[in-house]
């Protein structure tokens, strides 16, 4: 591994990470960063586990989708326990799949015949309880190495910071426009009521409360509508 030029190569990652303009393209970069900067890396996505359900977010290849959804079925795999255990081991390592795995072992053996022959995974975050996992795959047995590991750890790293500043850019923006909108629902019921502020606002946070929908889908109704009715 030629670790100067492996520096510069995530340096430009780091700034192209940074340059995305959602989320969504966040994710994409990264998981394309994992096969451009670990040797060996075949496929990648990141996992998301949400209880017991699985969620495969920017996957470089169909292997991903599958693999994971296979994990679901079972109920196991190391992309799955990864993603699951938050306590546990942030980093797993699976050299050869075509070797017999005591772990995973009803998962190994359909994995090799959706042609994985190696595997790496790296806790990227935890929130609530969301989990999730940054999944590297290879077809070739032995293709992960120590050296590889590192690599992928270094990359994870850099990912869920990316990762958690774009989340938290996006959430902005939805907070910013949903104010928007209720200011501007208030305006229309106070105008078409003769409310004051408090009352319009108390308008919108009982029907909320009532009909048990969130307060920014009850202002964008009242926005399209004219109303409430």
């Amino acid at each position: 591994m030629d670790w100067g030029r492996f520096a510069e190569q995530m340096a430009s990652m780091a700034r192209d990470l940074l340059a995305q303009d959602s989320v969504d393209a966040t994710l994409e970069r990264i998981t394309a960063s994992a096969t451009e900067l670990v040797e060996g890396c075949d496929a990648a996505g990141i996992l998301v586990l949400r209880g017991k359900r699985v969620e495969t977010l920017a996957p470089t290849h169909s292997l991903v989708v599958d693999s994971d959804r296979l994990q679901e079925q079972l109920g196991e795999g190391p992309c799955f326990d990864a993603a699951r255990n938050s306590q546990g081991e942030r980093v797993f390592r699976i050299s050869d799949l075509t070797d017999g795995q005591r772990e995973w072992s009803a998962y190994a053996a359909q994995a090799r015949r959706l042609g994985v022959g190696s595997m790496m995974g790296f806790l990227l975050f935890t929130e609530d309880e969301d989990l999730g996992a940054l999944n590297l795959y290879s077809r070739k047995p032995g293709a992960f190495t120590q050296v590889s590991e590192v690599a992928g750890w270094l990359l994870a790293s850099h990912a869920a910071v990316a990762f958690s500043s774009a989340r938290y850019h996006a959430q902005m923006e939805r907070a910013v426009a949903t104010r928007h909108a209720i200011g501007e629902a208030m305006g229309i019921l106070m105008g078409s009521h003769h409310l004051t502020e408090k009352q319009a606002f108390d308008v919108l946070r009982r029907y909320s409360q009532q009909k048990n929908v969130k307060l920014r889908e009850v202002a964008r109704m009242v926005c399209e509508q004219g109303s409430l009715s």
